[in-house]
């Protein structure tokens, strides 16, 4: 057994529940402060906390040129999830801890691994550092799992899946989730991708549609590529070949902005809106928050900190990113422009916002810094 294992093992015990409870008193954290009890125990292990969650990665697979497959056990802390939710990672990259939201894509039922599928854009700081830099022995922290987009308890005996992209992970989980149960409710499984080489989990999809004859996996491409099922950009085609019932199949999506949209048109013409599921998790590209995230560029420009004179190029990401690139510390809470705890002075320039797809060029505005893009040269109260 591991020291991981071990640990978790003791603090899931009778005794070991004593002594959490124990770390978790008042009184310990008037001792500890301001710093937290996590804080000093993280110094004997960093997997050794009683608040935050912490996972060591156990196994890194680059199944396409773009993307890295991770697989993290957690510490005693975790409380599992539920098929299609999401999960903050975060992870220190040269000395700054940054965090981003990734969904699992593993089963809903083994407790005891992760496993995550992050495609690396070369302008993205922390996608481009997972996909170098990952090795077993890494530790990242996790927060716990969130979100209401998820399989409901009673599974329905009629599904459509639908994803594009980078977007499978959610809906990948809740295709393992449901096999783990051996459902026998009809699962069909239309994942949009630019070819088959940027298909993640092509061949294990291959598999559960052999292993169990109640899936149906279509796996889409723009052109006639070989490997194929249909081809051409989603339409009512696709669905009435490969789900010809969707109008009243509960129908789960995540994909990129374009084909988002596309099926919620869809839908909205069908008048069947409550039937499908989408998922607003994160602000990137493959699960936008907003149906306007997309139409927020990002420009070429310079973000600077007025307080410290420290200048950093604009880049993929919020302006809390590009805040904590350039090593300050801002107050932050969800991340998902809900708390507004980030919410910070713009002195000068342009920025997007990521849930509107508004653009706000006045000076001396408060802005939340971690739903802002910025447009050109941005000066920042900080």
């Amino acid at each position: 057994m591991t020291e991981e294992a071990t640990m978790r093992s003791f603090l899931r015990s009778r005794v070991g529940s004593t002594v959490r409870r124990g770390l978790r008193s008042r009184v310990v954290a008037a001792l500890a402060a301001p710093h937290g009890v996590d804080r000093y125990l993280e110094h004997l292990n960093p997997m050794w906390t009683v608040h935050e969650v912490r996972a060591r990665v156990v196994d890194v697979q680059h199944r396409t040129a773009r993307s890295v497959t991770i697989r993290l056990r957690p510490n005693g802390t975790w409380n599992g999830f539920r098929a299609g939710q999401y999960v903050r990672f975060g992870v220190d990259v040269n000395g700054v801890l940054m965090q981003r939201f990734f969904s699992p894509a593993s089963s809903a039922h083994d407790t005891a691994e992760v496993e995550i599928t992050v495609a690396s854009n070369p302008a993205g700081t922390v996608s481009s550092y997972l996909r170098e830099n990952a090795r077993p022995g890494t530790v990242m922290t996790m927060s716990q799992a969130r979100g209401v987009f998820s399989l409901p308890e009673r599974r329905p005996q009629r599904l459509l899946l639908i994803s594009g992209g980078s977007g499978i992970t959610p809906v990948m989980s809740m295709l393992r989730t449901l096999c783990h149960e051996n459902h026998a409710g009809r699962i069909t499984f239309l994942h949009y991708a630019k070819s088959a080489r940027e298909v993640v989990y092509g061949d294990e999809l291959r598999e559960l549609s052999r292993r169990y004859p109640n899936v149906e996996v279509h796996k889409v491409f723009p052109a006639r590529e070989r490997g194929g099922d249909l081809h051409g950009p989603f339409g009512i085609g696709h669905l009435l070949e490969a789900a010809p019932d969707f109008r009243t199949s509960p129908t789960y999506l995540c994909s990129g902005s374009r084909l988002r949209q596309a099926v919620r048109d869809l839908w909205a013409q069908q008048g069947i809106d409550d039937l499908l599921h989408t998922e607003l998790f994160a602000l990137d590209a493959a699960c936008p928050a907003s149906r306007n995230a997309g139409q927020v560029a990002i420009d070429q420009g310079v973000v600077r900190l007025s307080r410290s004179a420290v200048a950093v190029p604009a880049r993929e990401g919020t302006l809390l990113d590009h805040a904590e690139a350039a090593g300050a510390k801002p107050r932050y809470g969800c991340r998902m422009g809900i708390c507004h705890t980030c919410t910070t002075r713009k002195i000068s320039g342009s920025v997007g916002n990521l849930l509107t797809g508004a653009v706000s060029d006045g000076q001396d505005e408060n802005i939340q810094l971690c739903v802002s893009v910025p447009h050109g040269d941005v000066l920042l109260d900080m």
